[in-house]
């Protein structure tokens, strides 16, 4: 991808109806509206909704000749299949945003992968919000990475969600913020 600079590949997983292709197109807009070079590669399996998806991100200061993530430096992992398929693809050195809500007990992964084990789904439901897990989830991986923050997310959330649901633009913003206030107080 890129010799020198920033640069961060990001594999967001999860089953369909999670709103894992929300969460990536969010991260790629956050990016692009702070200056950033970004890909963006959804992949959704035949069933969607209950099916498999996937989006591959990344995020550089340089052009990307690539858009395919093989190796990501970062996974956020929504269900245990997704972490079955992408665990062991991560980084030495990565970072794994995991949904302890429907994931239990410790990966075995190999290399000095940071693991946050968020119950995503949890704090959504706290939120009145089961659907906006995946913005706790993102709101984690924000906070662990630092190179954007969950107020730049939320300002770009009504970019990338469609009109008809810009009634939840209030509490996916407070999702946001409450996963990285979670990724916060775990470090």
């Amino acid at each position: 991808m890129t010799t020198n600079g920033f640069c961060e590949e990001i594999i967001i997983a999860g089953f369909g109806g999670q709103g894992i292709i929300l969460a990536g197109k969010l991260l790629a807009q956050t990016a692009m509206k702070a200056g950033r070079e970004v890909t963006y590669m959804p992949s959704y399996g035949a069933e969607v909704r209950g099916g498999t998806a996937n989006c591959m991100v990344i995020v550089s200061d340089k052009p990307i000749a690539n858009p395919v993530v093989t190796r990501p430096c970062s996974l956020i992992a929504m269900n245990k299949a997704s972490l079955t398929k992408f665990g062991p693809r991560i980084k030495a050195g990565g970072l794994l945003i995991m949904n302890s809500s429907l994931i239990d007990g410790e990966p075995e992964l190999e290399g000095d992968i940071e693991i946050v084990a968020i119950p995503a789904d949890d704090l959504a439901v706290e939120l009145g919000s089961p659907r906006s897990a995946n913005m706790v989830a993102m709101g984690a991986y924000l906070q662990k990475r630092g190179y954007l923050g969950p107020d730049a997310a939320a300002v770009c959330l009504a970019d990338v969600l469609a009109k008809r649901h810009h009634e939840t633009l209030p509490v996916n913003s407070k999702a946001l913020h409450r996963g990285a206030e979670f990724a916060a107080q775990g470090s």
